[in-house]
């Protein structure tokens, strides 16, 4: 039979007409401006959504305040942190150290109870990822400091308790008539513990970020001769990175890569140290750090393949 003859036009087209189809079909947008004006605004579902997205509203804006105060306590823990170098002669030793206390001190009744009014009633892993940089760069400002007074290392049970304040104000729910619910405001006057929360990976991490300066700490006190300091250091952070070793970082991507980093600062400063047991008779105590920095250059890492 020929084409043509099948039902269909010179185009390949059918020629013939089937109930519903030769009809006019609306577009997409005009079915989705119909299903919009017949939307009930009092159905269960939409009210149901918009709760949704009143709580992931609140959610983001929460999270993103903590991000703002965490950058301010990065920046002022950095800044700490310098001042910290600075102490290379013991006339500014306690004026440098105290001047130190006092801002981590208010960096402490200052962001991080604002940090810990934000996580009340909440749960902190939700949000903990917003505040960790800060918190890091916090650890390693407040572990250096203590260092540097007690050659020892801070405790991470004296620093989350540090992080605890009791809440003053303690905000009650009110009734619909407008009266103070008793039950509640118990339940509030109990809950006025607040608290910046510090997990163990957290103070694991800025601990790690600790032993770098450590390793310039240890650079800068060759500059100003203080061979024994740089000796102390070196075994300070080798008992780190033992313990360091014990700490299985499988699955963990920053921890890995702060192990790593954490093995080349111990072996620049051992490295340093060698060069000051074998060469220091022969090197003017001015002129070590400027050698050593030299030979720091030069020194390259090896991958033993397990860090």
């Amino acid at each position: 039979m020929p084409y043509q003859e099948r039902g269909y036009g010179r185009r390949g087209r059918s020629d013939r007409k089937h109930n519903g189809h030769g009809k006019h079909k609306p577009v997409v947008g005009e079915r989705g401006r119909e299903a919009l004006e017949n939307i009930d605004a009092n159905s269960p579902v939409i009210k149901c959504f918009q709760q949704y997205a009143a709580e992931l509203d609140y959610k983001h804006d929460k999270y993103e305040r903590l991000v703002k105060i965490s950058r301010d306590i990065t920046i002022e823990s950095k800044r700490i942190i310098f001042l910290l170098h600075t102490l290379d002669r013991d006339s500014k030793r306690e004026s440098v150290l105290s001047e130190a206390a006092a801002r981590l001190s208010q960096l402490i009744t200052t962001h991080f109870k604002s940090i810990a009014k934000e996580l009340k009633g909440e749960d902190p892993y939700q949000y903990v990822r917003a505040y960790t940089a800060g918190l890091q760069e916090y650890i390693e400002a407040v572990t250096f400091h203590h260092y540097l007074m007690n050659n020892s290392l801070e405790n991470w049970i004296k620093i989350k308790n540090n992080l605890v304040f009791e809440n003053q104000n303690p905000q009650t729910e009110l009734t619909s008539a407008g009266e103070t619910d008793s039950a509640e405001k118990k339940d509030d006057e109990t809950s006025s513990i607040i608290e910046a929360h510090v997990s163990p990976m957290d103070y694991i991490l800025g601990v790690a970020d600790l032993t770098g300066e450590l390793m310039r700490k240890c650079i800068n006190n060759l500059g100003s001769g203080n061979i024994e300091s740089c000796y102390q250091t070196c075994a300070f952070v080798r008992e780190i990175y033992s313990a360091f070793l014990s700490v299985s970082c499988t699955g963990h991507k920053e921890l890995s890569r702060k192990l790593v980093t954490l093995r080349q600062s111990l072996s620049k400063m051992e490295n340093a140290c060698y060069t000051i047991h074998v060469r220091g008779s022969e090197i003017p105590k001015h002129m070590l750090a400027d050698v050593i920095s030299g030979s720091q250059d030069d020194f390259l890492e090896e991958d033993e393949g397990f860090y």
